[in-house]
Order: C-alpha cells, then sequence, then structure tokens
C-alpha cells in the first residue's frame, strides 16, 4: 500500500481532494488516504492541514502507526508541530490521542522535548486501549533512551499506575537497558 501510494501521488493528475472525497468505509482507503498526505509534494504548512483532516479518519492503531511512520518531514518541523500534537491530545480521544505519542515516539525523542513529552503524558486518557498502550510505548522508550528522567517521572509523574506499569515491562523486554536497570524498574511496579 505505501508504494502504492508513491506511485499515486507521483502519477500525472494526481487529486489529493479527489482521493479524500471517497468514502471511509474500508481501512485500505484510509490507509491510502494517509499515505497520500504524507507522501505528496506540498508545502508544511499545507501538509499540516491535509494531517488535521487525516488524523479525523484513523479509526485504528494500524492506520494510525503506518501514517505516524510516513510523516517524517515532522522531525525538519517539530517546535512548528508541537502545538498540533498538544491540540490532539487535548482533543483526549482514542486515536487523536494515539496518534499525538506515536509522532512523539517517532520525531520528538531527544532531550530537549522530554519536557513536553512528559506533559502529554500526563494527559493521557488511558481509560482507551490505544490511548494507554501509544502512551506505555513512549514512556517506555524514554526509559530506553533517558533512563534517568524516565525514572523520575514513574516516580513522581501524574501518569496512572497501570500505564506506568506496561511501561516498565515494554522497557524490560527492551536489549538496551542492563539487568541492574530492569530490576530496579521491576521494583517500581510493585509500588
Amino acid at each position: 500500500m505505501r508504494d502504492y501510494g508513491k506511485r499515486l501521488v507521483k502519477s500525472e493528475g494526481f487529486d489529493l481532494e479527489a482521493l479524500l472525497a471517497f468514502p471511509n468505509d474500508v481501512f485500505e482507503v484510509r490507509l491510502l488516504k494517509c499515505f497520500a498526505v504524507g507522501q505528496a509534494k506540498m508545502p508544511f504548512a499545507e501538509r499540516v492541514l491535509y494531517i488535521r483532516r487525516a488524523v479525523e479518519i484513523v479509526d485504528g492503531w494500524g492506520v494510525c502507526d503506518l501514517f505516524c511512520s510516513t510523516l517524517k518531514e515532522v522531525k525538519k518541523h517539530r517546535e512548528e508541530f508541537l502545538p498540533e500534537i498538544e491540540k490532539y491530545v487535548a482533543q483526549g480521544t482514542e486515536f487523536s490521542q494515539r496518534f499525538a505519542y506515536v509522532m512523539l515516539l517517532g520525531c520528538y525523542m531527544d532531550g530537549q522535548y522530554l519536557s513536553a513529552v512528559f506533559s502529554l503524558l500526563e494527559r493521557a486518557n488511558t481509560q482507551y486501549y490505544y490511548t494507554h498502550m501509544g502512551a506505555a510505548w513512549l514512556l517506555a522508550e524514554v526509559l530506553v533512551k533517558f533512563y534517568d528522567a524516565g525514572v523520575r517521572f514513574l516516580q513522581e509523574g501524574a501518569l496512572d499506575g497501570k500505564t506506568k506499569a506496561k511501561a516498565i515491562q515494554k522497557a524490560c523486554e527492551s536489549y538496551r537497558l542492563t539487568e541492574v536497570q530492569k530490576k530496579y524498574l521491576k521494583s517500581l511496579k510493585k509500588r
């Protein structure tokens, strides 16, 4: 689908608006729309508007995560796009938040954005399964890349206990942490 999307947006006469007008009742159509939004050539400010429209049709983790992986351009515009991520978290819906957390994971895993990541994690509506899993995945990656800061967040942050426990589980599955680090994380799970 990704390859087809690349060919489609490069084809003569491609019309993104025409593609977006198709009904959203088929998984592959939703996925193709998201790929096209991420792959079509356009100025970044215009892409942000299309991203907003595409996020509205995301209704599963597969479309969400594949869409996020297509939006690599966001890395070049992190400051500009961060308010968008904040809006998706504030919407509080399962997949708007999942989108935000997966975008943070893919484009904002940098020490300068840790405070924003932690602030946004504290607003996760983890009653939704896919928000819970996205937040846990994000926190697990923080624990792997920024262990000390991640541990402080586990101890002091307002994220719910079940999501912290899932993040610890996921972090402990990583080969990038030492056994000593994993043992300490597991001890935090019991508190």
